[in-house]
C-alpha cells in the first residue's frame, strides 16, 4: 500500500504538550473493529469493556533518562547524545548531534567533573555512533544524575514531573521512549480491573528511536523496521495460553505489546511461549493476527508505522474514520493524548 494512504490532517493544537493531572481523566474512543461503530467515553470506562477471563497485557519497560549533554574533549564543543540500544557491556548505539563533530576516536565528557566519559568506536549512518562509556559506580545511577528524559520531538514543553513519562508499573530499564498507551493506568485502576477477574500480566519491549522515525519510502512493502529487544516470561506465556484455551480475549496495551506477542506467535506457529530476542516485525493491513484480539492505544502520527499497525487490526477505512472523528471532537493526540480501544 502507499504510505500516503495513511495520511490525515491534524491541527497542531491537538498535539498534547503536557499530561493531564489525573492519568485516568483522558478520553477513550471505543472502536468496533468489525462494524466501525464509534463511542466516546472517558478512560475509566475501560473497566466496563474488559471481562472476567480476559487478559490485559502491559509493557513494563522503563524509560532511561537517555539524553545526555556533554562537551567534546579536544574542542569543548557542545555535544548531545541520545542512548538508543545497549550493545554489550558499556558499549551503546547512540544518536549524536552534531554528528559531524564526533568521528571515530573522539572523546566526550559529561557532568561538571567529568563523571561520565565516552569514546566513539564506530560511525553509523544518520548521526548514529557506537560509544563506549567510562565511569565509576553504577551506570544507571550515573545516568539518573546526568541524563534527561528523551521526550518525543513533537513535545515542545518541559515536563515538570519526569515520572509522568513513565507508566506506574515501569520496572525494566532500557527504553528510549515510553509505551504511552500505558500512561493512562493508575495502580487503583489496575486493581479494579483485577477485581473484575481480568488477568493483568506483563512483558517487556524496550522502545527504540525508530518509533519516531518517519517512513521515508512511498510503498509500505519497502519499509524496514528498526529492531527492538523483547522478553516474555513463562508466567505470562502460561497465563495467556490459559486465557486463549478458555475462550478469553487477549487485550494488548500499546503497539509495543502487540508487536511482542505477534512476533512470538509468528515465530512459534501461533503458540504463545516464553521467549526473548530482537524483533523488527512490521504489521500493516493484510497481516493476520495470531495472538491479540483487541488493543488499547493512543492516537498516532500521520503516515507512521503505528497507524499502519492499528489499521491492520481494524481496517484503514475504519481507523481513518475514527481519526477524523477524533479531530472533529477535539481529542488530544500522541504521547500525552487520549486513547482508543479497538475491540
Amino acid at each position: 500500500m502507499r504510505v500516503e494512504d495513511f495520511n490525515f490532517d491534524l491541527p497542531e493544537e491537538l498535539i498534547a504538550q503536557t499530561p493531564l493531572l489525573d492519568r485516568t481523566a483522558s478520553r477513550l474512543m471505543l472502536v468496533d473493529k468489525k462494524t466501525g461503530a464509534l463511542k466516546d467515553e472517558t478512560f475509566k470506562a475501560i473497566v466496563d469493556e474488559l471481562h472476567a477471563g480476559d487478559a490485559l497485557v502491559l509493557n513494563d519497560t522503563r524509560v532511561l533518562p537517555a539524553r545526555l549533554h556533554g562537551v567534546k574533549e579536544e574542542t569543548g564543543a557542545h555535544i548531545e547524545v541520545l542512548l538508543l540500544k545497549q550493545k554489550e557491556g558499556n558499549t551503546w548505539e547512540t544518536l549524536v548531534k552534531p554528528a559531524k563533530r564526533i568521528r571515530e576516536g573522539a572523546k566526550i565528557r559529561f557532568g561538571e567533573n567529568g563523571e561520565l566519559e565516552a569514546v566513539c568506536l564506530e560511525e553509523l549512518e544518520h548521526g548514529g555512533r557506537i560509544l563506549e562509556f567510562h565511569y565509576e559506580g553504577i551506570f544507571y545511577e550515573v545516568l539518573e544524575q546526568l541524563g534527561e528524559m528523551p521526550l518525543p520531538p513533537y513535545i515542545k514543553e518541559q515536563l515538570a514531573d519526569q515520572d509522568r513519562y513513565q507508566t506506574v508499573y515501569a520496572r525494566e530499564n532500557g527504553s528510549a521512549a515510553a509505551p504511552t498507551a500505558g500512561l493512562h493506568f493508575t495502580e487503583e485502576l489496575l486493581e479494579e480491573i483485577k477485581q473484575k477477574g481480568v488477568k493483568v500480566c506483563f512483558l517487556t519491549l524496550h522502545v527504540g528511536l525508530g518509533t519516531f522515525r518517519p517512513v521515508d519510502v512511498e510503498d509500505t512493502d519497502n519499509h524496514k523496521m528498526h529492531s527492538e529487544f523483547y522478553r516474555l516470561t513463562e508466567e505470562t506465556a502460561l497465563t495467556l495460553r490459559e486465557v486463549k484455551a478458555s475462550g478469553g480475549k487477549v487485550i494488548a496495551v500499546g503497539t509495543t505489546s502487540i508487536r511482542t506477542l505477534e512476533t512470538i506467535a509468528s515465530k512459534f506457529d501461533g503458540e504463545i511461549v516464553a521467549d526473548s530476542g530482537w524483533t523488527d516485525i512490521f504489521i500493516s493491513p493484510g497481516y493476520t493476527f495470531k495472538a491479540v484480539d483487541a488493543l488499547i492505544t493512543n492516537f498516532h502520527l500521520p503516515k507512521s508505522t503505528l497507524i499502519m499497525l492499528v489499521s491492520a487490526l481494524a481496517s484503514r477505512e475504519i481507523i481513518l474514520n475514527a481519526y477524523e472523528h477524533a479531530v472533529s471532537e477535539r481529542y488530544r493526540f500522541f504521547s500525552f493524548g487520549d486513547a482508543m480501544f479497538i475491540h
